[in-house]
């Protein structure tokens, strides 16, 4: 999907479900990492996660666009366009966004070692090896064991 095909869905929603045109610019920034889409305050505009599209149905980035419209539509009006007030709960439950972002596959793929606490069971996830004579259970102080080393895919 382009910007120019991003720009059109996000008028059509915005006219289709908020009945209010969308008159500022709404692009693709693959420099988003963990969130969906952000709306700015200062120009109005919207920039979206472009992981965020599955390519085929669009589920998910329309729920997305649907949550920054809200904040559009809301700071507009002259309400606030923060998460936690009543008014923006509201019109994101009538409009049917997502409240979350789902989790981008690019972090679970990150994770290369397991480690599980010998005493407890407590099981660790990390990218880097870690020194198991150094290093003991956080909860229990058990000792630590590697449990599975994930090989990379292409590496």
């Amino acid at each position: 999907m382009t910007n120019e095909q991003l720009q059109k869905m996000v008028e059509d929603i915005s006219i289709k479900y908020f009945a209010k045109p969308f008159r500022h610019r709404a692009y693709f920034n693959s420099r988003l990492k963990t969130t969906g889409g952000r709306y700015h305050l200062n120009d109005h505009n919207i920039d979206i996660n472009p992981k965020m599209d599955d390519g085929q149905t669009h589920e998910v980035l329309i729920g997305i666009i649907k949550h920054e419209l809200c904040h559009y539509h809301l700071h507009l009006a002259g309400y606030s366009a923060k998460h936690n007030t009543k008014q923006f709960k509201q019109l994101l439950k009538a409009v049917g966004g997502s409240r979350y972002a789902p989790r981008t596959q690019t972090r679970t793929a990150q994770i290369k070692y397991i480690y599980r606490c010998e005493r407890c069971g407590l099981e660790y996830h990390r990218r880097r090896r870690i020194n198991l004579v150094k290093y003991v259970c956080g909860r229990c102080h058990g000792r630590l064991h590697l449990v599975n080393e994930i090989q990379q895919q292409g590496a």
